[in-house]
């Protein structure tokens, strides 16, 4: 059994500060950039472009990078991907919308689609297989540790000092972000089982199943983040960050503290439960009108959304048994989906029926995605079984 300090090495701790300080600099623009776009006199429609077009940059450029890191370094892309990241940094002091700043804000979803899919690899190649979703759920801590720290400090440079320093730091970070990566050792890489391009040319169709379970959850989360501040200050709540804030305690709290669950070699004991709790969870919200019971739905939503989303990681990587790029530049791809899909389905949603029956189609989501993931797992056992009896006849 690893323990912390084996699970803690050098590498893992510098691949967890470059994706801390990749996923800063991210949080930082993300409540700062619209304010920057309106400020300089874009249209809603332009803002809204300039600001989803890193997240399809990003998932156009995923399946590519899975298939380099087959036979090249993770490293190289993580290098790559921090440049792209620092240089974009940059040029936001120097370049006005709209043409111009689309071009920027499509090397920086070049560059979070190199990043992010070459740091995940990383640390995958880096774990044993018993414990991938353990240090999976670790490494994600990154992530959720700068999204409490990032944008009210975005906030505050902006107030204080100006959208220049802001880019600024941005820049300091990305730097930041690039020499970590540039210490990383290396690691062996495992070798894909039989022909590493027999599961398709750019994504690997055995990890589709547990991706699609993955949109699912963030086509939730997405709708969730969206539109549930204007949902609380209609119901007279003054502070609805204190939801979100909640939401990203229970997930820190969850994966710190509850990391060995997912060890289990079983990965469904996990999986089950997850995505039901996070579907009793907007079940919950469609009847919610006070805080105290908005904090308890998002206390569950944190719970249960801190140990789906690596033990579906790891669940793919061990569905797909072949070389770990490819299965998670497919798993990541699919799963951005849900970030653009959730707040459009549910938009209109929200627009027609109103907020409390959009949360309870969000439930129904949930529960989808429950017989969803039945449905394939149950299918895999009957193949299973087949593929027995054959090969005993």
């Amino acid at each position: 059994m690893q323990t912390p300090r084996t699970l803690f090495t050098r590498n893992f701790i510098l691949a967890f500060l470059a994706q801390f300080a990749f996923t800063s600099v991210l949080q930082l623009l993300f409540p700062t950039l619209p304010i920057y776009l309106k400020k300089l006199g874009s249209t809603e429609i332009e803002i809204g472009v300039l600001v989803g077009v890193l997240g399809l940059a990003s998932l156009i450029s995923r399946p590519l990078v899975g298939r380099a890191l087959m036979k090249a370094r993770e490293k190289t892309f993580m290098i790559v991907g921090a440049v792209f990241y620092t240089l974009s940094s940059l040029a936001y002091i120097w370049i006005p919308p709209f043409w111009p700043l689309l071009l920027v804000r499509i090397v920086q979803g070049v560059g979070f689609g190199f990043f992010h899919t070459a740091s995940t690899t990383y640390v995958v190649n880096s774990s044993e297989v018993g414990h991938r979703a353990r240090i999976l759920g670790y490494f994600a801590l990154s992530m959720n540790i700068a999204g409490v720290i990032a944008p009210p400090l975005g906030i505050v440079l902006v107030n204080r000092f100006g959208f220049t320093h802001l880019f600024l730091v941005c820049t300091v970070v990305s730097s930041g972000m690039l020499f970590g990566s540039g210490l990383l050792g290396p690691v062996r890489k495992p070798l894909p089982a039989g022909d590493a391009h027999s599961d398709g040319f750019l994504l690997s169709r055995r990890a589709l199943p547990p991706s699609i379970i993955s949109l699912m959850s963030i086509f939730i989360w997405a709708s969730l983040t969206t539109f549930f501040p204007l949902y609380a200050t209609s119901r007279g709540v003054t502070n609805p960050g204190l939801f979100f804030t909640v939401m990203a305690i229970m997930l820190i709290l969850s994966r710190t503290l509850g990391g060995r669950i997912m060890d289990v070699s079983n990965k469904k004991r996990v999986i089950y439960p997850s995505i039901l709790i996070c579907a009793v969870a907007m079940g919950l919200l469609a009847f919610s009108r006070t805080q105290p019971l908005f904090l308890f739905v998002a206390a569950l939503w944190g719970t249960g959304h801190a140990f789906l989303i690596p033990s579906l990681m790891a669940f793919a990587l061990e569905r797909a048994g072949s070389s770990p790029s490819p299965v998670v530049a497919t798993f990541y791809a699919v799963s951005d989906i849900g970030l653009f899909l959730g707040p459009l389905v549910m938009g209109i949603v929200a627009r027609y029926t109103g907020y409390p029956t959009m949360f309870f189609c969000l439930s129904l989501v949930g529960v989808g995605g429950l017989l969803y993931f039945w449905y394939f797992t149950r299918k895999d056992g009957k193949d299973l079984a087949d593929r027995r009896r054959i090969s005993g006849l």
